[in-house]
């Protein structure tokens, strides 16, 4: 159990949330300056991306979330092929890697039992491997070929979060090197990067009220679905394994488009939905996403479902068809995840408060899990 407390917050897990822009800073600093990209820091991640065709990913838990979202962006960005494995599973499965084939771990201690098994595998089977941790000695980035940590510092709090929105953020500099871009588009992606800890830094207080609002609102729910499309879904499914982990609440994250494939029949009073409805205005494929969420959420609002939206600053149409409205102002698509994932961990903190939990030391749960 944690025993000590943090000085300014009442939990270490909100002090955590609250620290995201400076852990994003760090982490930004570490292979972004004021010149471009450090090329002390990137040379061999560059060097080892020479020739893949396509590229694994082992994670489990929130990592294996942020790998299925660097699948989505390195797929819609680059010609490489992205496939992510379970890493509980990875050595049960007869995978036939090709020769320009590169593996990456991803995990938040670098200890990870399972995880570590995969990448001990993947060496085995000849492919060259790639570990991205928060500790920068740990035996993954000890043992894997290159390394590329996250900055966030130690995370005392057994739920993901600066870890979290730091691994997106690193698996978003390696997707802009496996891209090959023009020094303009990089310079616009970079420049992105560099304003997001303000951005997020300006959003706290905002994404904190709203979603204690949220959890109020709906503080009876027995069981709640997150639904997303494309690079959201993966952050639909982390806000679900988020409410599950810190409040004890079944939850369960979906592609939005599966949801009248089954999961519909759960919807009720005590079942209510949260989408995850932001997008990119000035990507044309993000729109037509976001045009599909609308029909949904007006659908599921006709049926009586309970909702509440995370959407962006200002869109009339989520807010006024959600019982409870989080808004996240517009950034481009890659990065609306490192955004819209941080009112979802406000979320989870205050249902799980709201129950009287020690969200900082869920039941049956370990930081690291070091045996399978």
């Amino acid at each position: 159990m944690t025993q000590e407390r943090p000085t300014a917050f009442d939990h270490w897990m909100l002090q955590e949330m609250h620290e995201q822009p400076q852990s994003l800073a760090a982490t930004l600093d570490q292979y972004v300056d004021a010149n471009g990209l450090r090329e002390s820091a990137v040379a061999p991640v560059r060097e080892w991306l020479r020739g893949d065709t396509e590229l694994l990913i082992a994670a489990s838990g929130s990592s294996r979330h942020a790998g299925l979202v660097a699948q989505a962006v390195i797929e819609a960005e680059s010609a490489l092929r992205v496939t992510v494995e379970f890493s509980s599973e990875y050595g049960f499965r007869d995978v036939r890697a090709k020769a320009q084939a590169g593996a990456i771990v991803i995990s938040q201690s670098g200890e990870t039992a399972d995880t570590l098994a995969a990448l001990r595998l993947a060496d085995e089977r000849g492919l060259r491997t790639l570990a991205i941790t928060n500790v920068p000695t740990s035996t993954m980035a000890r043992e894997a070929d290159v390394s590329m940590p996250v900055a966030a510092g130690r995370e005392r709090a057994v739920p993901a979060t600066k870890s979290f929105t730091g691994q997106l953020l690193v698996l978003r500099i390696l997707s802009l090197l496996a891209t090959e871009l023009n020094e303009g588009e990089l310079d616009k992606d970079l420049n992105q990067l560099r304003a997001l800890p303000v951005v997020v830094a300006a959003q706290l207080q905002g994404w904190q009220s709203a979603a204690k609002a949220a959890a109020e609102r709906f503080r009876d729910a027995s069981s709640f679905l997150f639904l997303g499309r494309g690079v959201h879904a993966p952050i639909a499914a982390e806000g679900a394994l988020k409410l599950k982990e810190s409040a004890y609440i079944h939850a369960e994250g979906y592609p939005a488009g599966e949801l009248k494939h089954g999961p519909n029949a759960l919807v009720s009073e005590s079942a209510p939905l949260v989408f995850v409805a932001t997008y990119d205005p000035a990507d044309a494929s993000s729109v037509t996403r976001h045009e599909k969420d609308l029909l949904l959420m007006r659908d599921m609002r006709g049926q009586g479902a309970g909702i509440i939206a995370v959407g962006n600053t200002g869109d009339v149409a989520v807010a006024e068809m959600a019982d409870a409205f989080l808004p996240v102002d517009p950034v481009s698509e890659p990065l609306l995840p490192i955004c819209e994932v941080v009112p979802l961990q406000f979320l989870a903190y205050y249902f799980a408060i709201g129950k009287g939990i020690d969200v900082d030391s869920p039941r049956n749960l370990v930081k690291a899990v070091v045996v399978e």
